[in-house]
């Protein structure tokens, strides 16, 4: 028997597969993207189903329990409404305790509870009903539709005075501006201390914390936010602007540098590693001035005259301060007065010019009628002296 032959029959079968190349399938991009049940466009996926307890009829297994603080000026007011918040947890299987010792709410599971979102839900309560909001609409959180989001401010400022002025911006006068924001956004807001609690639709409380935050960061003011928001709603009712990009209607609001106080810088200290000098005390000054030798009749004598010197500046600024009240005070000059001095010394001047024309113009007179034959040598003309004599 031939071992053998069998051997190469088999290598001759497999041969021709060792030499045959793989033809792998080609591979084609969206190979998965195949039409699923779900890919249906009459099904809205945003809606929120409400729970059915037939969905978790075995109930929760681990009990889960959230606590938070609450401040003291809250404990009255949590004492009262803390029977209408029990009842409403107790409705979705959820038990809650308040610690007046502690100051502290505590929420958590029991053997009732069905929904296991409802425990988040119950958490979101107590945080907002430490943060003042009212327990009517504090329960309210509790339905599907309803989230609530808890906007921290206080770290956004340093300056205390420009974190309340800011503050001061999202509320407005009368709360006019808050209300408005309501109204837009279809939130509940409320500022309160250090936080803003809001409550509403996920898209409304994204509106809500951009507000805050760019009125707080100083970035834009609420009012501007409030033109947008009336424009984008009126932008909306359009359907032909449903699909195209509305920046071109919206307003651009820049803003304005304001010039701000230079803050005075002090001078550093050159340092110095050696500790200041010591001030001289009181007994070194009288040693250096010889009064600590002196004896106590002649301390009291110079402290005497001392106290006499003061007396008498005192005297003098006050005798000085009533003399004032008698001095006449300096009458101001009227733009007539003025004018009338200045009339009369032109007068004046006038006068004197006057004056000296007139003396010289004499002068020149009397020169005139000098008669020149006078002051002529030899004249035939005799004097009257001459004549005399000769008779």
């Amino acid at each position: 028997m031939n071992r053998r032959g069998p051997v190469t029959k088999m290598a001759d079968e497999e041969s021709p597969n060792v030499n045959e190349e793989p033809n792998p399938k080609p591979k084609h991009k969206g190979k998965h993207d195949k039409p699923k049940p779900w890919d249906d466009p009459s099904i809205d996926h945003w809606k929120v189903e409400k729970f059915d307890p037939s969905w978790n009829e075995s109930g929760m297994v681990v009990v889960s329990s959230f606590s938070t603080l609450f401040p003291q000026y809250r404990e009255k007011y949590l004492q009262e409404c803390w029977p209408i918040v029990k009842g409403a947890l107790k409705e979705h299987g959820i038990a809650c305790e308040l610690n007046l010792v502690e100051g502290s709410m505590t929420v958590s599971t029991t053997m009732k509870t069905r929904d296991p979102y409802i425990i988040v839900k119950a958490r979101d309560l107590i945080k907002l009903l430490s943060r003042s909001v009212p327990a009517p609409q504090a329960i309210k959180i509790l339905n599907d539709e309803m989230q609530c989001d808890i906007i921290k401010i206080g770290s956004l400022v340093r300056n205390k005075e420009r974190f309340v002025k800011r503050r001061q911006y999202l509320v407005g006068p009368n709360s006019s501006t808050l209300k408005a924001l309501e109204i837009l956004t279809g939130c509940y807001i409320l500022v309160q201390g250090n936080t803003v609690a809001a409550m509403g639709s996920f898209k409304g409380l994204k509106q809500v914390r951009r507000i805050v935050e760019d009125c707080v960061l100083n970035k834009m003011h609420p009012l501007h936010h409030i033109k947008i928001l009336m424009l984008k709603r009126e932008l909306a009712k359009n359907p032909a602007l449903a699909n195209e990009n509305w920046d071109r209607f919206l307003p651009q609001f820049k803003k304005k540098n304001v010039k701000q106080k230079k803050v005075k810088t002090k001078e550093k200290k050159p340092y110095t590693p050696f500790p200041p000098p010591q001030q001289p005390s009181k007994i070194d000054q009288q040693l250096e001035s010889g009064e600590y030798f002196l004896s106590d009749k002649k301390k009291l004598a110079k402290q005497w005259e001392e106290k006499q010197e003061k007396q008498a500046e005192r005297v003098a600024e006050n005798k000085k301060k009533r003399e004032e009240a008698f001095v006449p005070p300096e009458e101001p000059k009227t733009h007539n007065q003025d004018v009338s001095n200045v009339d009369k010394d032109d007068v004046t001047a006038m006068a004197s010019s006057l004056k000296k024309k007139a003396k010289e113009f004499r002068k020149q007179k009397s020169i005139d009628k000098i008669d020149a034959e006078e002051f002529i040598a030899g004249s035939s003309r005799p004097s009257k002296k001459k004549s005399k004599s000769s008779r």
